[in-house]
């Protein structure tokens, strides 16, 4: 039989789907360092970084049977780190944001500021884009982009095909271009940052 620290990552995370807690170990140790430092590269707080790479494993072990990736297991790995530090910073902005508000101390001069109105300017706008979606749409792109399902776990959810899902969320995202095309350089600038 084969070492474990020999076989793939498709390898490993097929047998993870089985329960294999050897093979799981064997792809945290292999990932856990560099994903680490991605993190803390983007939020230099250690113990936020540490909990970012923390809640990636433990949601991989929950969620590990009807775990479907479509990229490179890596891939997923450095795209799910991203998508957690930018949930992170959303969370941080809005929660000391309204800390200053709440304490009178927002400042004039303060950068961070105009850059949480611009977030949270951002996060309502694409929510009342959201709202105006044909309802199927709206379903299909929020269990895609707010709870991270796959295409396939949303044809199970809601007793649809994947190639519909597919065009749904092609329509969502053409339609979310359009209307919210004047926002595209605050969205190119938070990526580019994160």
């Amino acid at each position: 039989m084969r070492h474990l620290d020999e076989l793939s990552d498709k390898n490993l995370v097929d047998l993870c789907r089985e329960g294999d807690t050897k093979a799981f170990e064997e792809l945290y140790n292999r990932y856990w360092c560099k994903l680490y430092s991605s993190a803390f590269k983007r939020i230099r707080v250690r113990e936020v970084a540490e909990e970012i790479v923390q809640e990636l494993f433990t949601s991989l072990w929950l969620n590990r049977e009807k775990l479907v990736i479509h990229t490179s297991f890596q891939n997923y790995l450095y795209s799910s780190v991203r998508y957690l530090v930018f949930a992170y910073f959303s969370k941080e902005y809005s929660r000391k944001s309204y800390e200053e508000f709440a304490l009178g101390k927002v400042s004039i001069y303060d950068n961070s500021t105009e850059e949480v109105i611009a977030l949270h300017d951002l996060g309502k706008n694409l929510d009342a884009e959201l709202s105006h979606l044909p309802g199927r749409c709206r379903s299909v792109f929020e269990l895609s982009r707010k709870q991270y399902k796959s295409n396939k776990e949303i044809a199970s959810v809601l007793g649809i095909s994947e190639k519909t899902v597919e065009n749904q969320l092609t329509k969502a995202l053409r339609i979310l271009r359009v209307n919210l095309k004047y926002l595209t350089s605050l969205w190119l600038l938070i990526y580019t940052w994160l």
